[in-house]
């Protein structure tokens, strides 16, 4: 028998009771010398009314605990009570069975929630969660990375990045996308790509902004574009000029056997035919010194002192540039700082900066001077600064000084700087041309 069963059989011969008690109340009424029979049964009509009022009342109690036990979160509460009687066992049984189901199905509940914010936490893109207020909430471990330095909350604040990336976060709407120059803590400047998507939050619209750094993929294709490039330029000149050049030197041999006799036009045809040759042997070297971009650097990690990087790049740098002839200033903050690149890569990048200053430096006037300055980032990597007091790099050319090909010096060929950028983007980092403090220009390298 069910609790609905054994619950109508227990009301009903409680109604019984409370009808033969009130039945024996009215008969001693009837009779006037049954005063203690007329109080028993009054007391008995009492029992029997009360008993069926908390009988009634019980099965509300146990809803409304069930329900409270509900309101408040409470999965613990228990109902089942074998010692009730009366079907009340089953009806405890039964919420029970419920708030097992709820416990479960909140467990279930918590368990997604956590998957679904593991995913959105770890993902390597940066989210920003923009409401319609105008407060913006970094989502995720990149973005927190990417965003940690930031006090404020407000779209404005967020111009420390870059005024257009501020009015971009403003701007925006859902489904839009856009293509923007983006400042880092670091002044690193990179390009990212934002895409907006909207949802809903407790009956608003939030926009929510993926931020997409793409400089390294912009910086892979570039480079392959130039390798490219050059590979094909220097096999289609060299394969032209090879005939020339071996020609021109052995006309330029069989020229400075031949007896001119004093003839002036067989003197200049042996002057044309040695510049020729000349010629022809520069083009090979310069196509040649091109050859090198066109090969993506190897690099060989390691970990190794800052410091005694610093000292064996200063002795390396005096050797042609001795202290009497030009200023060489070290400093790495801190002391123990430890660097990982490629040793050998990473001087051969930053002698070449160091010439390139040198050499602008003594053309400027007296006093030349360069100074190297490794510094630690906040959070893993370095930064390592290069100047030179100078005349500086104008801001219309500092774009195009890592361009193969380009050089302002007389006797340049464009392969050391093109090269140098090309050894840090194999280390993931960047190199940036800033004004010096010296007066100068200021290579500036983020690993």
């Amino acid at each position: 028998m069910g609790f609905r069963g054994r619950f109508a059989l227990g009301l009903a011969w409680r109604m019984l009771l409370l009808l033969a008690a009130l039945a024996a109340f009215a008969a001693s009424l009837a009779a006037p010398n049954l005063g203690a029979a007329r109080i028993i049964a009054a007391a008995m009509v009492a029992g029997a009314a009360i008993g069926l009022w908390n009988y009634i009342q019980r099965t509300n109690r146990e809803v409304a605990r069930f329900i409270e036990a509900i309101r408040f979160g409470d999965m613990s509460a228990s109902f089942a009570r074998p010692e009730a009687g009366s079907g009340f066992e089953a009806l405890g049984e039964a919420l029970d069975s419920g708030i097992r189901a709820l416990r479960d199905e909140r467990s279930r509940m918590a368990d997604e929630s956590r998957f679904y914010q593991a995913i959105v936490d770890d993902m390597p893109i940066p989210l920003l969660l923009v409401d319609p207020e105008e407060r913006v909430e970094p989502v995720g471990k990149s973005a927190r990375r990417m965003f940690g330095a930031l006090s404020g909350v407000r779209v404005d604040d967020y111009a420390q990045f870059g005024a257009g990336f501020a009015q971009c976060l403003r701007a925006l709407q859902p489904g839009q996308r856009q293509l923007v120059t983006m400042t880092s803590e670091g002044g690193q400047a990179q390009r990212v790509l934002l895409r907006v998507a909207a949802v809903h939050r407790l009956g608003s619209s939030h926009r929510v902004v993926t931020v997409q750094p793409i400089q390294e993929a912009l910086n892979a294709v570039e480079i392959a574009t130039q390798s490219d490039l050059v590979r094909v330029l220097t096999h289609e000149i060299m394969n032209s000029m090879t005939p020339v050049t071996s020609l021109a030197r052995t006309a330029a041999d069989l020229m400075a056997s031949a007896d001119c006799g004093g003839d002036e036009t067989i003197a200049d045809a042996r002057a044309a035919v040695e510049t020729l040759a000349r010629r022809a042997d520069g083009v090979m070297h310069f196509v040649e010194s091109y050859r090198q971009i066109s090969r993506t650097p190897q690099v060989n990690r390691q970990v190794f002192v800052a410091a005694s990087f610093g000292d064996e790049l200063r002795r390396l740098f005096q050797a042609d540039w001795p202290a009497d002839r030009i200023g060489f200033e070290l400093s790495v903050e801190p002391e123990t700082m430890m660097l990982d690149a490629d040793p050998d890569l990473l001087a051969q990048v930053l002698i070449n900066l160091l010439r390139n200053g040198a050499d602008a430096a003594e053309a400027q006037g007296a006093e030349p001077r360069v100074a190297v300055r490794f510094e630690a980032v906040r959070g893993g990597g370095a930064t390592i600064l290069v100047d030179d007091n100078g005349p500086g790099i104008p801001e219309g050319k500092r774009s195009e000084v890592f361009l193969p090909f380009f050089t302002t010096k007389a006797k340049g060929t464009g392969v050391g700087l093109s090269l140098a950028r090309q050894i840090v983007l194999a280390h993931d980092g960047t190199i940036a041309i800033e004004d010096s403090p010296l007066g100068g220009a200021r290579f500036r390298i983020i690993l």
